[in-house]
């Protein structure tokens, strides 16, 4: 069964005075309006935050029915798996409309992650690692993937280039999208070169190779393509592939291999019975600008070792062949960990319904997701069309 949006909200990413109560209410208000609908229309709510300790609430499930008393009794559940807990939250709701249990789910995907300082924040992140083999490393989540960046460059050799080039051009994309956290175009000579203003973070990362810690929220709505007919506006998730790989890195025999990230794609990819050259842009986990480079190799885009072709011949920018991060990516867009997940099947689908403002791809039809928790480990590839 087809399962469709038809109603979406996104809030502002950024360090926000808003507490996750008041962003998962607002969130949820939001995409019940853009609808239609009535919060007694609602038949399931889907939450999903990872809060690995950043905030001190973490029973969340339930503050959505805050936002109307209508959404009083109905069933909702907390979904968590790590920086995938959005797309999680997403696929359950599928299931639920899937399986006849609910005609209209609610998704919203929330964090609240400056309440802490940043030492703080990358500690609690590290909990999405298999912490017996990473609570060593230096700077958190940063240290794993300066690892990974440390070895793709043994392998390939220097990809500095690359790496700038993929910040700038996310900054770039985010200064069109009101949303984001960083609305500024660093440029690519500052991203390349380290500097006080941008040190080196880990490996060969500087600042502007690491995603921002972001508070945020995003909601969907979701139902079955015979309700969807008769609403406003649709976007069928037309492809949903979900793949997991080990914990523990030590298990990988490649860590600049993203196989499960590879293995969700192609699968999502051979149910929509499309290609690449299909697509009219992506939407990817841009955590770290390595991870970007590596899953243009795992997702096909190009060959193994040579993703920085895909940057360095304009194939990803926003005029380019197959446009990646148009809404500036987490790299720029901000990350506010359980809300990823549901703000890149927003962005995709405010593109595919032509509401994305200066930030629109042209006549946008076909759009890729990706999202991913821990280093592939939950790895989640969506593909997204119009419905109508």
């Amino acid at each position: 069964m087809l399962t469709c949006m038809v109603g979406w909200s996104h809030s502002r990413f950024g360090r926000l005075e808003a507490g996750l109560e008041e962003l998962i209410v607002g969130a949820a208000v939001d995409a019940i309006a853009d609808a239609g609908l009535q919060g007694w229309e609602i038949d399931e709510i889907f939450v999903g935050t990872f809060n690995p300790g950043l905030v001190e609430q973490d029973f969340a499930s339930s503050l959505v029915l805050n936002s109307s008393p209508d959404l009083r009794f109905k069933p909702a559940t907390r979904i968590e798996n790590a920086c995938a807990t959005g797309s999680a939250a997403v696929y359950q709701a599928a299931r639920a409309v899937e399986s006849n249990r609910a005609r209209f789910a609610l998704v919203i995907g929330v964090e609240k992650m400056t309440a802490l300082d940043s030492a703080s924040v990358g500690r609690a992140l590290l909990k999405a690692s298999y912490v017996e083999e990473t609570r060593a490393i230096e700077r958190g989540f940063a240290g794993v993937f300066g690892q990974i960046a440390s070895s793709y460059f043994q392998k390939y050799g220097d990809q500095s280039d690359a790496l700038a080039s993929i910040a700038a051009k996310n900054h770039r994309n985010a200064v069109a999208n009101p949303l984001a956290h960083m609305r500024q175009d660093l440029g690519f000579e500052f991203c390349r070169n380290a500097s006080d203003r941008n040190p080196i973070v880990a490996g060969p990362l500087k600042r502007t190779d690491c995603a921002l810690i972001s508070d945020g929220a995003a909601a969907l709505v979701l139902t079955d393509a015979a309700t969807a007919l008769r609403m406003k506006k649709a976007v069928a998730l037309r492809a949903m592939c979900q793949t997991s790989d080990y914990l523990q890195l030590s298990r990988r025999l490649d860590i600049t291999s993203f196989e499960g990230a590879a293995r969700a794609w192609s699968g999502a990819m051979a149910q929509a019975r499309l290609t690449n050259h299909d697509l009219d842009f992506i939407e990817l986990h841009d955590c770290f600008t390595i991870s970007e480079l590596i899953q243009y190799e795992a997702l096909g885009i190009a060959a193994r070792g040579e993703g920085a072709r895909a940057i360095k011949d304009g194939m990803t920018e926003m005029d380019g062949e197959l446009p990646v991060n148009p809404s500036g990516g987490l790299k720029a867009r901000g990350h506010p960990v359980g809300a990823t997940g549901v703000s890149m099947l927003v962005n995709a689908a405010v593109q595919l319904t032509g509401e994305a403002g200066d930030m629109q791809v042209k006549d946008a039809r076909l759009a890729g997701v990706f999202n991913m928790g821990g280093v592939s480990v939950a790895n989640y590839a969506t593909i997204l069309e119009p419905f109508r």
